[in-house]
């Protein structure tokens, strides 16, 4: 999120932090990596949730991280009071969320803001080695204009801001233009891309639709291990079919793919057929999946048969492929600001010139729902 931001609810004030964890090294650790932030002050720690409650009762944070193992009560239950009681934005760091997609699905269903795996021995040294990443997370949680679910964040160190040429070559704008000119006529696709406070974002749509609604491929950055449980869960809310993508999966009507963790989700066409390649590659904006791939792709092989989404995200992945699939004669929308958990990657989208429209993200479904049936009037003529 730019601080900067004309009603950026940060801006000009120190953030409060809150730490909940039965470790002391780890709470000294936390403490240590977020105050070095002149931004960030911890205002107190707790070795359990009943000690964290007291000290919640003199002074309300504005972000809490917070453990799931701890004595007395469980992280998921005491994260469920906080939310039914007086819900503030929550950081869940935690050494089972890792061990599989429970423990993190729990937590986002309960309410976290964002999901951080800590390993489970050496947490103290990964605290320390990811100091930039926690304290960006702790400023995104802080500064929400309202409480959401999120996702989990790659705990590894950062690659180099690659583009998406590591992948796809690029094409001119003219290029793509005089393509999509020739391109034959297909079933549309809408292409979905999200980060920080997508989980939810991308789960309110989905929920809108109606089982006939055209194919849809979604990029939400998330590490491998949680997407296949990601598009469960939303197979469950949901009257389309969700799954998580595997190589050469068609691109149906009343389903959803979802980019897998940890590798990049392409679209491909041959003739009318659209289907996704799934591509072992270098992160792309420092993401794997990466929305800008996702984007170019539909760009050179969809032009005006694809929908760009963009949704709530920290940073600007997506931005310049949304620009390349307007340029090919796609339907392009950003989320807008009041509606996003964090107003960076839609942002970019319009910086860039690739938001044909900024919509909120109750009329995201309508839209995607009014493109599908242009898209049918527009093959019968």
């Amino acid at each position: 999120m730019d601080r900067k931001d004309k009603g950026d609810p940060c801006k000009g004030r120190v953030i409060k932090a809150m730490i909940v964890d039965d470790s002391a090294s780890v709470r000294m650790a936390l403490t240590d990596i977020l105050n070095a932030d002149p931004s960030i002050e911890v205002i107190g720690s707790a070795g359990d949730p009943y000690a964290a409650a007291q000290r919640m009762r003199k002074q309300v944070p504005d972000v809490l991280f917070m453990d799931l193992e701890m004595p007395r009560m469980d992280g998921i239950t005491f994260l469920k009071k906080i939310m039914s009681q007086r819900p503030i934005p929550v950081v869940v760091c935690s050494s089972i969320a890792e061990e599989g997609s429970d423990a993190y699905l729990a937590a986002l269903e309960a309410g976290a803001v964002d999901v951080v795996a800590k390993p489970h021995f050496d947490a103290r040294n990964f605290i320390y080695n990811n100091g930039d990443q926690l304290r960006e997370i702790a400023r995104a949680a802080a500064c929400s204009r309202k409480r959401m679910q999120a996702i989990a964040v790659p705990s590894g160190p950062q690659n180099a801001k690659l583009t998406a040429d590591i992948v796809i070559p690029p094409r001119s704008p003219a290029a793509l233009a005089a393509k999509a000119a020739r391109m034959q006529r297909g079933e549309p696709v809408i292409c979905i891309g999200a980060s920080t406070g997508g989980t939810e974002a991308i789960r309110e749509v989905l929920e809108a639709l109606p089982a006939g609604t055209p194919g849809i491929v979604i990029v939400q950055h998330m590490p491998d291990k949680f997407t296949a449980a990601f598009a469960r869960r939303l197979d469950r809310l949901s009257a389309l079919t969700v799954r998580e993508a595997k190589d050469g999966d068609p691109v149906l009507r009343g389903e959803v793919l979802i980019a897998p963790g940890g590798r990049h989700m392409l679209v491909s066409r041959a003739g009318e057929r659209t289907s996704v390649k799934i591509v072992d590659a270098p992160p792309v904006c420092r993401h794997r999946p990466s929305v800008d791939v996702l984007f170019r792709s539909a760009a050179q092989q969809l032009g005006s048969d694809a929908m760009g989404m963009l949704l709530t995200g920290m940073g600007d992945d997506g931005a310049r492929g949304m620009a390349e699939m307007r340029s090919a004669g796609a339907d392009t929308i950003a989320q807008d600001e009041e509606s996003s958990v964090v107003y960076g990657m839609p942002k970019e989208a319009v910086l860039h010139g690739g938001a044909a429209r900024v919509l909120s993200l109750s009329q995201m479904a309508p839209a995607i729902t009014a493109f599908g049936r242009e898209c049918a009037e527009r093959g019968k003529n």
